[in-house]
């Protein structure tokens, strides 16, 4: 019985860490200044559904992929309470936010290839907008190197997502 606590205690800890370094990573100004991802509740979710994405994909144990999932949705809970969200409506947008994030996540495992996955960013992290087609393609090609390096180089204690993407 405390060997199944201690384990859970250690899947809790490492998805906080995961989660912290989802974060980390999906704020990094190079997405916002270079790349064009609007500064908003909508292109911050987006990144960190992109990032969380990478990370589930090379997560081998589903028990901490879960625990990542549960430790994002435990910010985007406080997140929408800070934004005054009430008790009320927190089913609502947490259901709102979860087909979102689940949905973006099927886009993202779907896209088979640069360009699939380049157009699946274009429809959500750049909204369609069709002056965005160079970043989503600059965004897809850093996520699929991110994707390699992080196969490579996975560590529950440290994310290496490799070099920032450019345009």
């Amino acid at each position: 019985m405390l060997k199944a606590l201690r384990r859970r205690a250690d899947v809790k800890r490492d998805a906080e860490r995961l989660c912290a370094a989802v974060m980390r990573q999906a704020r990094k100004p190079a997405f916002f200044t270079q790349l064009g991802v609007a500064d908003t509740m909508d292109g911050r979710f987006d990144l960190l559904v992109l990032h969380a994405w990478l990370v589930l994909e090379r997560c081998a144990e589903p028990v901490l992929g879960q625990g990542l999932v549960d430790e994002l949705f435990l910010h985007f809970d406080e997140a929408l309470r800070q934004m005054g969200t009430g008790d009320m409506s927190m089913n609502r947008r947490l259901k709102s936010l979860a087909s979102a994030f689940y949905g973006r996540l099927q886009a993202y495992r779907e896209a088979a290839g640069a360009q699939p996955l380049a157009e699946a960013i274009l429809r959500n992290l750049y909204r369609g907008a069709d002056d965005r087609v160079a970043a989503a393609e600059a965004m897809a090609t850093y996520a699929l190197n991110a994707r390699s390096h992080l196969a490579s180089s996975f560590d529950r204690a440290e994310l290496d997502f490799g070099p920032l993407p450019t345009m």
